[in-house]
């Protein structure tokens, strides 16, 4: 590689980080107006996770009232992300990859996602068998995928949504 190379590479990654910070902040003056709205206590938290801009609401108060911003199975949550990904859209004119997490639930959605995708590799491996999993949204899928990668195993989705599940296949 030479040093041409080097040196756009590095300013394409600054070019990327400023833009996902740039979608971080969008996003997080679009909740800050949402929590006014709904007269709800919460911070926001700002990071770059994996290619992506990831923001948090958070309370000190344990988050009892921030329960209604994640709703039944994080429905609720899901639907916030999507207001919020479109109201980036709206500013920048991208397509927003943008990861929301309310009171911790996606955290600790994901930590459960993996637990369950080294259980299904960890039979496969024992069994030889391919496992179908129950049907997951595409946050869940991508969990349950890079799990199951991990462990040395292929796994695939299939099925339509709102039913794709993933499906653990042997090595």
């Amino acid at each position: 590689m030479t040093e041409g190379t080097t040196t756009s590479a590095a300013a394409e990654g600054a070019d990327t980080l400023t833009r996902l910070e740039q979608e971080g902040e969008i996003a997080a003056d679009y909740l800050e107006g949402l929590l006014d709205i709904a007269d709800l206590d919460g911070d926001i938290d700002m990071d770059v996770e994996a290619d992506r801009a990831s923001v948090s609401i958070i309370s000190d108060a344990g988050g009892r009232d921030l329960q209604k911003l994640v709703g039944r199975d994080g429905e609720v949550l899901e639907a916030l992300q999507e207001l919020t990904r479109l109201a980036v859209h709206r500013e920048t004119g991208d397509r927003s990859r943008l990861m929301l997490d309310i009171a911790g639930y996606r955290a600790k959605k994901r930590a459960e996602l993996a637990e369950l995708g080294a259980k299904a590799a960890a039979e496969v491996k024992s069994s030889g068998e391919p496992v179908k999993l129950k049907p997951m949204t595409p946050f869940e899928r991508k969990v349950v995928h890079d799990a199951i990668k991990g462990a040395g195993l292929r796994s695939e989705s299939e099925g339509e949504e709102p039913q794709r599940f993933v499906v653990v296949l042997p090595a």
